[in-house]
């Protein structure tokens, strides 16, 4: 629908200063953008990364200035999809890593939780990892920070809770960040073929990274190293009522 345009000026009379925002406007200015994010994660599910915006903003029933008004231009609708999903996903697999499970159940809780969210949106993931031909944006590349907060966060809990002995820091980061780019490159090939169940997906890669987690014993929490990295800020904190160490090997 079209923008409503503005009133006009009598003639000869000096411009009226524009009225701050009513504190109604402001506080409904997020809900507003929210369905516009709502809209463009349709369009991109149903048309793939390659959505145009004038597909957008005629599914957010809007005209495409006004989507550039909130948004910028259409890297800013990517940015502002990316920071939404990637916090979903980060806040998603914080929950997993704290859940009060044996080890081998958290470690399929934790992969299942990342798979699960990808095939829920993966034309979104696609947008978000796979940059398009010619794209100068980068938005292909846009998961990029996210899985390198999630390697620090695997990383951590792997240092808190698994004693690797003296050589706990580097194994822990070796670990960590390995893990992270296996799942990364496995549920790519995963939500691309689709050869088998999540399940099955999920208990494959548990499989593969259980021999050297089941070997270690578990790290008490007064061994635990005395600092840790601290909480990104961006998302929600881990869950609490939870000791490290917890979990029985």
């Amino acid at each position: 629908m079209p923008p409503e345009e503005p009133p006009t000026q009598p003639t000869g009379q000096p411009p009226t200063p524009a009225a701050a925002p009513s504190t109604a406007a402001q506080s409904a200015e997020p809900s507003r953008r929210e369905q516009l994010l709502n809209a463009a994660d349709r369009v991109i599910q149903r048309e793939g990364p390659g959505a145009s915006m004038n597909a957008i903003a005629a599914e957010a029933g809007i005209t495409k200035p006004i989507l550039y008004r909130h948004f910028g231009d259409r890297n800013g609708l990517i940015r502002a999809l990316t920071e939404r999903h990637t916090t979903g996903l980060l806040a998603a697999v914080r929950a997993a890593l704290s859940e009060p499970l044996e080890r081998r159940d958290r470690v399929e809780h934790v992969l299942d939780t990342y798979l699960a969210a990808i095939e829920s949106r993966p034309q979104v993931y696609r947008l978000l990892t796979h940059p398009e031909p010619g794209d100068p944006t980068g938005a292909g590349n846009a998961l990029a920070p996210a899985l390198k907060q999630i390697a620090e966060e695997i990383t951590r809990a792997i240092q808190l809770e698994v004693d690797l002995g003296a050589e706990s820091a580097l194994l822990s980061e070796t670990w960590g960040r390995s893990i992270t780019g296996m799942v990364l490159a496995a549920g790519d090939w995963w939500l691309e073929q689709h050869p088998c169940p999540r399940a099955r997906m999920v208990q494959g890669l548990a499989d593969l990274l259980w021999g050297r987690l089941a070997a270690a014993a578990t790290l008490p929490p007064a061994m635990a190293p005395a600092t840790t990295p601290p909480t990104p800020p961006a998302v929600e904190p881990l869950s609490q009522g939870r000791e490290p160490g917890a979990d029985k090997t």
